[in-house]
């Protein structure tokens, strides 16, 4: 489905603004790959470029891949930008720079539609999904490309069905530059957890696509050049656990089909532990990784932050069970809880040796616009308004104490000997249980044969030889050579070499202690 009725023809310059440096973008095993960049590809403006009227010319540029340049802004009649928090100063940044050249700038997606407050130099301000308000900003750029005498904001109150989305734009994305590749099914979460945004700007009815549609964006992605892992972004994946049971049959036959050329993870609930059915079905459609967010293995802490849903099976137990599918479990962690006491760092850290989850995104708590927590730190006049500082929350412990325990357990849990140690407990034990798949004429082509030789030659090197961390690294990966299983080794390698170089930086204070906070510190890959 694409905007239709317009006659005019625009020009527009979609701009996704840059990240600064985290623990979830993964930077430090770029150099270590054959040119990658740039983490996922946006999904949110791809789908308005694939939206905007066939015959609009649209140019998209990642300024994580590079930076919109004076040529970009004088081709354009309007620019449009989208991001979350975090890239608050990036987004007002492009602005500004539009703004020299005379341009409309409009911005949507998920930090304006909470926040339309942190925007104030935007021309026009898109608040909510796909909708209504889309084909009102469409229309007043078709009439009129100048600027509006003031700021305009256009609120989505009829959204597109989802079943009516058109494919993102992935062919204006350098796909071959990204870490993942993205998917999105569903939209919106059932569950209310205290800290989380997702309920109060999508809502909490699931919303989906339909079987149909996610092959065809496979289909797409794939002929984009995109083969290893694709994300699916949604907030849960099994939000809807009778349509996830729907699409896996789907997803297993489109996996056949094109010789499971591609690795597939996701977001979901542990509870997801309980439903067999669908974990094996997962493993079947070649799922091989689930982020789940444990948020901390307190049951106390769970029950505070309305995350009963962690205790529907013991947090070790549904670990070991993902595992049992073939599953690795990516685990999100919060400290700084109200429930934290002085000895939580190291009940973390014995959880960290006790699960044997190679990567868990320990963050310090952020209170976000639109969710429970903050309403209710609010009322307790808890939150601090101070980009000086890695939260926005005052908690109940010492912040400087929260603080260097957060440090003290991102130096511990990600020493080399330990992470590659859960690494291996991975190998003979989750991905041992993976679906054996054939290899693809795909991986025998010459220049999938010469990424992979590319990223050897970069681990060998650069970890290998130079790396400080080398005799673990040795350790892991001989026995990974003599058993042919190269794709592991590099795929280990990448994300470990990330996780141990920047628990490093976080460990001295050189990273943000919170993936969400605005606190800004330069990317270590700038665009250029």
């Amino acid at each position: 489905m694409r905007a239709e009725g317009i006659e005019t023809v625009r020009r527009i310059l979609c701009v996704f603004p840059r990240y600064t440096s985290s623990f979830g973008t993964f930077e430090y095993a770029y150099p270590l790959t054959d040119g990658v960049q740039a983490f996922m590809p946006p999904q949110g403006l791809l789908l308005i470029a694939a939206y905007l009227p066939a015959h609009w010319p649209v140019r998209f540029i990642d300024e994580n891949i590079r930076q919109a340049t004076a040529e970009d802004f004088q081709w354009a009649e309007a620019v449009f930008v989208s991001g979350m928090h975090i890239q608050r100063q990036h987004m007002n940044d492009i602005c500004r720079r539009a703004h020299a050249f005379d341009l409309p700038v409009a911005i949507g997606g998920p930090s304006v539609s909470a926040c339309p407050d942190y925007y104030p130099s935007f021309d026009y301000l898109h608040v909510g999904e796909l909708g209504d308000a889309t084909d009102d900003l469409l229309m007043r750029l078709a009439r009129d490309p100048s600027r509006p005498a003031q700021q305009v904001v256009l609120k989505t109150s009829e959204r597109v069905a989802m079943t009516d989305f058109p494919i993102p734009a992935y062919e204006l994305a350098e796909v071959k530059k990204y870490f993942l590749g993205s998917i999105q099914y569903s939209s919106g979460c059932p569950y209310q957890c205290e800290f989380c945004d997702i309920p109060g700007l999508y809502g909490r009815n699931p919303r989906l696509k339909s079987p149909q549609q996610i092959t065809a964006e496979l289909d797409r992605l794939l002929e984009c050049g995109v083969t290893g892992s694709v994300y699916f972004v949604d907030d849960n994946f099994i939000g809807n656990r009778k349509a996830a049971l729907d699409l896996l049959p789907h997803l297993v036959e489109w996996q056949k089909k094109t010789g499971y050329v591609m690795r597939l993870a996701c977001e979901a609930t542990l509870n997801i532990a309980k439903r067999p059915e669908i974990l094996e079905k997962m493993r079947e459609a070649f799922f091989v990784t689930i982020f789940c967010g444990i948020e901390t293995p307190d049951p106390d802490a769970l029950k505070a932050m309305q995350k009963d849903h962690n205790m529907m099976v013991p947090i070790l137990e549904g670990v070991r069970t993902i595992n049992s599918y073939g599953m690795e479990v990516v685990s999100g962690i919060i400290m700084g809880l109200d429930t934290d006491k002085p000895e939580t760092g190291d009940a973390l850290l014995a959880f960290v040796d006790e699960s044997r989850i190679p990567l868990l995104t320990i963050n310090l708590l952020q209170a976000l616009p639109q969710t429970p927590l903050w309403d209710r730190l609010a009322k307790e006049n808890r939150l601090i308004e101070d980009d000086s500082r890695d939260s926005n929350v005052d908690f109940i412990l010492p912040y400087d104490q929260v603080v260097n325990s957060w440090r003290k357990c991102m130096k511990i849990a990600f020493q080399p000997e330990k992470l590659y140690a859960r690494y291996q407990h991975q190998v003979d034990y989750t991905y041992a249980n993976r679906l054996k798949v054939p290899v693809t004429p795909e991986q025998k082509t010459w220049a999938n044969i010469k990424r992979g030789l590319t990223m050897l030659r970069n681990i060998f090197w650069k970890v290998g030889v130079l790396g400080d961390y080398k005799r673990v690294f040795w350790k892991f990966a001989l026995p990974r050579l003599r058993h042919g299983d190269i794709e592991g080794l590099i795929s280990v390698a990448l994300v470990a070499h990330h996780l141990i170089m920047y628990a490093r930086d976080a460990s001295e204070g050189q990273q943000n202690a919170s993936n969400y906070s605005i606190r800004l510190r330069e990317v270590s890959v700038p665009a250029e």
